[in-house]
C-alpha cells in the first residue's frame, strides 16, 4: 500500500515579508515610534503592492465603514479650520486607519495569535523596563514618571493598558498557553501603576472588571480586594495620586473642570465643523475662564469632548456610531464562540477590554489622538476580524 503525504505549500516570499512586517512592527510600537512608523510604511507598501500584483481590493471588518466617514468628516473639518493647511497636515493621522484593512488581510487565521504573542511579549519587556526606571533611575515622581523607551509617560501608560487587556483576555479565556500571560500580568500591573497615571489606572480596572463579567459576574467580587491588596501595598507616592482623584482643590482636576467648560464653549460657536484639528491650543485663549490652571493645553483631555470641540457633532456622532458598531460586533463574535475556549474567544474578549478601557481612560485623556496608542488599538479591534478568515486553514490557539 502507497501512502502519499501532501506537504504544506510554502507561503509565497511576498507573503512571508508582510507577516513578518507587521510583527516587527507590533512589536516596535512599544520600543521606538520612529522605528513603528517605518516598518508600518514597509508593511502599507508590501501590502498594497499585493494587492495590486493580484487585482484585489481590500476588505475589512464591519465597523471601518464608519471609520472611513470619521476620517470624511475630519477633512471637511479642516477645510472650514481656522487654519486649514495646518490642519490638514494635522490630519495625516487618518492614514493610520489603513492598518485596520492591513491588518484584517495579513494577520488572518492563526496568525493573529502570533500577534498577540509579539504584543505580550514585547509589553512585557516594557514593563520590567518601566519597573526599573521607577526603582533604580528615580522615575518616582509626577516630574519624572516612567515611560519605558518612549517619549511621554502618558503614551508608556497607555499602551501598558491595552497589553495588560490582551493578557487578561488569554489568562481568563485562554485554553492554553496561559502561563506565560499569568507570569506577565504582575509585572503589567506594576508597571501600569507606578506611571502615576490615573486615566490609564480606571481603564485598566474597567478592562478587567468587563473581562470578570464576561467570564463569570462572581469574579467582579475579586475586583476590592485586589484593588485594596494594592492600596495596601503601593508607595505613599501612588497613595497621595490616588486620593487626589477625588480632591476637587487639586490643581490638575480643576484645570479639567476648566477644559469641560472651554470645549463645551467652542461646540456652541462651531457645532457643525469644530474649530479644526490641532486647532483647540491655537483658540484656547479664547474660551479660557479665570479659574483654569494652566495657560493653554495642546487638548481637552476627552475624547468625546476633544472631538465635538475639533470637528463638530457630526464628526462625534459618527465616532459614536463606530464604537457602537465595533462593540456590537465583537460581542456577537464573542457570543459566537460560546463558552468554548480558543483564539477567537480570547481576541473578542482583549479587543472588547481594549474598547473599555479606551473609552473609560478616554473621559480623561484625548487618548484616541495618540499616534502610538491609537496604531496598537486598531491592530487589537482587527484581529478577533482576521482570525476567522479561513483562507489559512490551519489550527486555531490560544
Amino acid at each position: 500500500m502507497t501512502v502519499s503525504v501532501t506537504q504544506a505549500r510554502p507561503l509565497p516570499l511576498d507573503e512571508r515579508v508582510t507577516a513578518a512586517l507587521l510583527l516587527g512592527f507590533v512589536g516596535a510600537l512599544q520600543v521606538s515610534i520612529a522605528l513603528a512608523h517605518i516598518l508600518l510604511a514597509g508593511l502599507l507598501t508590501t501590502w498594497l503592492v499585493r494587492r495590486i500584483r493580484e487585482r484585489s481590493l481590500p476588505s475589512a471588518p464591519p465597523f471601518f465603514p464608519a471609520l472611513l466617514a470619521y476620517a470624511a468628516l475630519t477633512l471637511a473639518s479642516s477645510a472650514f479650520s481656522v487654519d486649514p493647511a495646518a490642519s490638514f497636515i494635522d490630519s495625516k493621522q487618518l492614514v493610520l486607519f489603513a492598518i485596520v484593512p492591513a491588518v484584517y488581510d495579513i494577520a488572518r487565521g492563526p496568525r493573529a495569535a502570533t500577534v498577540v504573542d509579539v504584543i505580550i511579549s514585547v509589553g512585557a519587556a516594557s514593563a520590567i523596563f518601566g519597573i526599573v526606571q521607577y526603582g533604580v533611575l528615580h522615575y518616582d515622581n509626577l516630574g519624572q514618571r516612567p515611560q519605558g523607551t518612549l517619549s511621554h509617560y502618558m503614551t508608556y501608560s497607555g499602551l501598558l493598558m491595552l497589553v495588560l487587556c490582551t493578557a487578561a483576555a488569554r489568562l481568563v479565556f485562554g485554553s492554553r498557553d496561559r502561563i506565560w500571560p499569568a507570569l506577565v500580568m504582575p509585572a503589567l500591573v506594576v508597571a501600569l501603576a507606578l506611571t502615576f497615571t490615573r486615566n490609564a489606572w480606571i481603564g485598566g480596572c474597567v478592562a478587567v472588571g468587563l473581562m470578570f463579567v464576561l467570564k463569570d459576574f462572581r469574579l467582579t467580587a475579586l475586583l476590592p480586594v485586589i484593588l485594596a491588596a494594592l492600596f495596601v501595598l503601593a508607595p505613599q507616592g501612588l497613595i497621595n495620586r490616588l486620593t487626589s482623584t477625588f480632591n476637587a482643590q487639586d490643581p490638575a482636576n480643576q484645570d479639567r473642570f476648566a477644559m469641560i467648560e472651554i470645549g463645551a464653549l467652542m461646540v456652541r460657536d462651531h457645532p457643525l465643523t469644530g474649530v479644526g484639528p490641532n486647532m483647540v491650543p491655537r483658540v484656547y485663549d479664547q474660551y479660557r475662564p479665570d479659574y483654569a490652571v494652566n495657560d493653554t493645553n495642546p487638548h481637552l483631555h476627552n475624547v468625546p469632548l476633544q472631538i465635538a470641540a475639533e470637528r463638530g457633532l457630526p464628526a462625534l456622532a459618527v465616532w459614536l456610531w463606530f464604537v457602537g458598531a465595533l462593540t456590537v460586533s465583537l460581542f456577537r463574535l464573542f457570543r459566537r464562540n460560546g463558552s468554548r475556549p480558543g483564539t477567537s474567544r480570547v481576541l473578542s474578549a482583549a479587543a472588547l477590554g481594549g474598547v473599555a478601557a479606551m473609552l473609560a481612560a478616554g473621559l480623561f485623556e484625548y487618548n484616541f489622538g495618540d499616534s502610538e496608542f491609537l496604531m496598537l488599538f486598531l491592530v487589537l479591534i482587527t484581529l478577533p476580524f482576521a482570525a476567522r478568515r479561513t483562507d489559512d486553514a490551519a489550527p486555531s490557539r490560544a
